[in-house]
């Protein structure tokens, strides 16, 4: 049995959409063939607004209790969605499913039904914002929330978020064709240094695709090894979600993992996550090997990943969040994310605290950085006195 029970109709509610507010976790699987057809009318979704990505996130990182589904529909006709869940602290906020470890948060709203839809879904949100903020961060420009951020007549804000680096999507020759010359140069070298190694690529098939995330894992441990690896990335929650929705988003054409073999032995993995307007690699574990052996990991990363790309494909490949240096050498385009606070005039007082709270680490953050920097001593005071003579 579900719990679903309905939200109260939003303000100039229109003709034949209600509004749903699910907390049960089996309601949220049973959504799976409806979601997956909303997804694929809502040109701004991105690999994690799947509902494969999304359930299988709630199943090894959700709190019982807390989940929060605000469904809009059309008759029978899922045509709006936002997956949150309940955070109670630092303050009460409905906050995406998919937590830190999804690139990009956002809702889902059908591309045929754009006004409607995004004022049901809004007016929903309201209502379900009565006691909580609404925190949105990691919101990529162009996406389908940024209808309910111009719509909402409370208080809102919008707050910088991580930086993400894309590209066109065009195979490797494309990709190295925009480069200067003698960075072109050197691209080809490394592929050709590729190729008298023998690495052999194959995409694994969707039944593979969990024992080859696991392997994937193990070698980004491997790797990472005595380095400042991603703690989140070793732990068994993280490994569990992983490798659970690898085959179902492979299957339905959501993720490619594509393994890399070197005298018969797989020494890289990497998975690939893609939309329908987006490509992005999201994970790869390479053996130490292939750097001892010269070979340019990243090179071979992204021509397996631009493989993918042509006609009917996604228009951008994602180098995802990080502004690495690694990643500028193929002249990407710097794409801000946001962070979006809505709340209703009783709850402005939290959004305020949020964003206080936010401004003193923003403070912290780039005090430390330039205290590394050496700005703000003396030491770095004359130095810069020293550059500006």
């Amino acid at each position: 049995m579900t719990a679903t029970r309905l939200a109260p109709p939003p303000r100039a509610a229109h003709p034949g959409l209600t509004t749903e507010l699910v907390t049960d976790p089996r309601a949220f699987a049973a959504l799976a063939p409806q979601w997956t057809r909303l997804a694929g009318h809502c040109a701004a979704a991105t690999p994690f607004q799947s509902h494969t990505w999304l359930h299988s996130w709630w199943q090894s990182y959700g709190t019982p209790g807390r989940l929060r589904l605000l469904l809009v529909r059309e008759g029978a006709e899922l045509v709006a969605a936002a997956p949150l869940m309940l955070r109670r602290a630092p303050v009460p906020a409905l906050v995406p499913l998919g937590g830190a470890i999804s690139d990009y948060a956002d809702v889902l709203i059908d591309d045929r039904r754009p006004g409607p839809a995004a004022d049901a879904l809004t007016g929903a949100l309201a209502e379900a914002a009565r006691t909580a903020l609404i925190d949105l961060p990691e919101v990529r420009p162009g996406s389908a929330v940024e209808q309910v951020y111009d719509r909402w007549d409370g208080p809102r804000h919008r707050a910088p978020g991580s930086l993400c680096l894309e590209l066109p999507a065009l195979p490797l020759d494309g990709l190295v064709a925009r480069l200067p010359s003698a960075r072109a140069q050197r691209v080809r070298a490394q592929l050709r240094r590729l190729r008298a190694l023998g690495v052999e690529r194959r995409v694994v098939r969707p039944e593979e695709a969990a024992a080859a995330v696991r392997r994937l894992l193990a070698l980004h441990r491997l790797q990472w090894q005595d380095r400042g690896v991603t703690p989140e990335h070793l732990r068994t929650r993280f490994q569990e979600h992983l490798a659970r929705a690898a085959g179902p988003m492979a299957r339905a054409g959501e993720a490619v993992v594509t393994e890399f073999r070197l005298d018969g032995e797989v020494v890289a993995v990497d998975l690939t996550l893609r939309s329908g307007s987006l490509l992005g690699g999201y994970l790869y574990g390479a053996h130490p090997l292939l750097r001892e052996r010269k070979a340019d990991v990243a090179v071979m990363l992204l021509e397996a990943c631009a493989a993918h790309t042509g006609d009917g494909a996604p228009d951008t490949l994602s180098l995802l969040r990080g502004d690495e240096p690694y990643k500028h050498r193929w002249r990407p385009r710097p794409v801000a994310n946001e962070r979006l606070l809505l709340a209703r005039r009783h709850t402005a007082p939290l959004l305020s605290a949020v964003r206080c709270a936010t401004a003193g680490r923003t403070r912290a953050r780039d005090l430390r950085a330039r205290v590394r920097r050496g700005e703000g001593s003396g030491e770095g005071r004359l130095r810069r006195g020293l550059t500006d003579t």
